[in-house]
């Protein structure tokens, strides 16, 4: 199957163009934080001649705990994240958790992106394939820690089905044993030649589930090394959550990275990539 082309706003994904960086905070607290963190990995993107999209959540439905902070809510968040993009001129992406969420959302980002743990929801993924294609909208589903990578075959073909093939995949990690999620690159390369673009979730990958009574544990100090391999594989984008202060932050604080780590790993990126294609 040969390799398609994701396109999220001006932005071209896989088919060995400059490689993609979907970036900002878990969950939006704020329309000033979102601004704050995209502003910084725009430029730092820019610098380095990367494509960059921001990415926030309006609302994270899958807490450990029901009095987890979630987010903005459907509305306000989607009307920050379109703000957002406006005023730093970048495509956005956010996640959708039930299949209401999906026409609205259309209206206001370029991606859709689908849960890991929702990637096999066939009333989502139709929804979300019909939005796209009417808004002319990308869809990306994350790989399920549950699943193999052969078993993605089924998201791509119901979102085919339900019109739109404007797809990319991202691997996140897989399950082993409790607690602890791990990276098959042998997995990450028989992804990549289902024909789809694909992006690696770098700071996900990095989590200790259940490590830390109701919240999940992690290693962002791993953050670095995974981006490095992960790009040395060839894959089209990297995905990576950053906060100014990780400790503080309402979800994920303990895999987000600070804007500094998050330059570095960019940087790295940007020359493993350069070296690769002999520039």
């Amino acid at each position: 199957m040969g390799k398609n082309v994701c396109k999220v706003g001006s932005v071209q994904i896989g088919a060995g163009g400059a490689l993609a960086v979907i970036a900002g905070p878990c969950v939006l607290e704020s329309e000033e934080l979102g601004m704050e963190v995209g502003r910084v990995m725009r430029d730092e993107c820019a610098r380095l001649g990367l494509s960059y999209i921001f990415k926030a959540s309006f609302d994270k439905a899958n807490r450990s705990s029901i009095s987890s902070p979630r987010g903005p809510g459907l509305e306000k968040g989607l009307m920050w994240i379109e703000r957002i993009g406006r005023a730093l001129g970048v495509p956005t992406t956010t996640d959708i958790h039930e299949p209401a969420q999906a026409a609205p959302a259309a209206e206001k980002v370029d991606c859709l992106q689908i849960p890991a743990f929702l990637c096999r929801q066939t009333d989502l993924l139709m929804a979300a394939g019909q939005a796209a294609k009417a808004k002319g909208r990308a869809v990306n589903v994350k790989k399920g820690q549950f699943m193999s990578p052969g078993e993605m075959r089924g998201a791509m073909k119901k979102l085919r089905e339900s019109g739109t093939e404007n797809v990319m995949l991202t691997e996140r990690g897989t399950f082993f044993g409790y607690g602890r999620l791990v990276n098959d690159f042998l997995g990450l390369g028989d992804m990549m030649e289902l024909g789809p673009a694909v992006c690696f979730d770098v700071t996900h990958s990095t989590q200790l589930p259940g490590m830390a009574g109701e919240q999940t544990g992690g290693r962002p100090d791993r953050a670095p090394l995974l981006a490095r391999a992960a790009v040395a594989a060839g894959v089209d984008c990297l995905f990576l959550e950053v906060h100014p202060e990780p400790s503080t932050a309402m979800s994920d604080g303990a895999t987000m990275l600070k804007p500094e780590v998050a330059k570095r790993v960019l940087a790295e990126a940007a020359a493993i990539r350069r070296g690769l294609s002999g520039v």
